[in-house]
């Protein structure tokens, strides 16, 4: 089979070419036992929001209307709208970037993030303009805080940010040897899956990667849901993508690149963060990497390795290309946590 005559990175690797990566998914434990950096995930953003339409309906009306839970778009369009809906969202936008900013200052403190010049947030919440705006503001009140860090949103959108920066963990010779790659994005809510385009004769550094097509599934809203039915639904989805590629006369490598959540070792085993996903994909039994490449026939025969790394590595692999101007860079994601990575720029060879 193709795995067995391949030699690839272990998973989880910490080099890439002119890249090396220092630290992912460090924690920020607070004496309460919580994650200092889950002040700045998607909950939080929601929890700030809730609080706010309270106090609104104590004075006897709330601007959003009767939505218990509104979207990234409908948050958008009220801070776009009449006034106290605006103001209501633009509250609620001030005291989140207050949090996110107090987050990175305490990651610049760790050792591994200490001397970092950039950092670039991703997920879900950077996908909504509510969400932009939120960064912008942090990244001012860093500025004015003189921390030392510029900030900004990833430069791909988080829906396929994942997928881009997961082709930059296929080694060069299976890139060159291939015109498009099968990879896939694993998050707490959702699992993406996309046909990445290297374009490596317009850009060797993959600046120009972009995704030909994608499949998602939101494996949270299906409450039966567990870590069998959800490795098929993935395996699923990449078949379908594969076959369309071969329909278009797509030549694929014969490595799927995936992002995960959480913590892995060289093997691929899930250690921790991955409680998200649905049913036990930390089983001290499970590998990843073989369960999934075993759902992937190749069409002359075999299976295609398949190589993971954290979602949040992944997504800051996808920005490497734009940050050569800087030595020490970082990665947030927000989403049901706060993913986090930090690199430093090499010499090229």
């Amino acid at each position: 089979m193709f795995e067995d005559t391949i030699t690839l990175p272990a998973h989880g690797t910490a080099l890439f070419p002119g890249l090396r990566l220092d630290a992912y998914s460090l924690d920020l434990p607070e004496r309460s036992g919580q994650q200092f950096g889950d002040r700045a995930s998607h909950r939080a953003f929601d929890a700030i929001l809730a609080q706010w339409r309270r106090r609104a309906r104590a004075e006897g009306h709330d601007p959003l209307g009767s939505d218990p839970d509104p979207d990234r778009a409908a948050l958008d369009g009220a801070l776009a709208g009449p006034p106290r809906a605006a103001g209501l969202v633009q509250a609620t936008i001030e005291d989140y970037a207050g949090a996110l900013a107090q987050v990175v200052r305490r990651f610049l403190l760790l050792p591994d993030w200490q001397g970092t010049q950039r950092v670039v947030v991703g997920g879900g919440l950077r996908a909504s303009h509510v969400g932009e705006v939120a960064i912008g503001r942090a990244a001012a009140l860093l500025r004015t805080a003189e921390a030392g860090v510029r900030m900004g949103p990833i430069r791909h959108h988080p829906d396929e940010a994942g997928l881009i920066g997961a082709a930059h963990l296929i080694p060069r010779p299976q890139l060159e040897s291939c015109d498009a790659v099968l990879t896939a994005d694993l998050g707490g809510t959702s699992f993406r899956a996309g046909v990445v385009l290297p374009r490596l004769g317009v850009a060797a550094d993959l600046r120009a990667a972009g995704v030909w097509r994608s499949r998602i599934w939101r494996h949270a809203e299906d409450p039966r849901a567990d870590r069998a039915s959800s490795l098929g639904r993935l395996a699923g989805m990449l078949g379908d993508l594969a076959g369309e590629a071969a329909a278009a006369g797509i030549a694929l490598a014969p490595v799927v690149a995936v992002g995960v959540p959480g913590v892995l070792d060289a093997e691929g085993r899930l250690l921790r963060g991955a409680e998200n996903l649905p049913g036990d994909w930390q089983a001290e039994t499970f590998r990843l990497a073989p369960a999934l490449a075993r759902l992937l026939p190749l069409e002359g025969g075999g299976h295609p390795a398949v190589l993971l790394h954290n979602d949040a590595v992944a997504q800051g692999l996808s920005e490497a290309p734009f940050a050569r101007e800087v030595s020490r860079w970082g990665v947030l994601t927000i989403g049901t946590g706060l993913g986090n990575a930090r690199f430093t720029n090499l010499p090229r060879r």
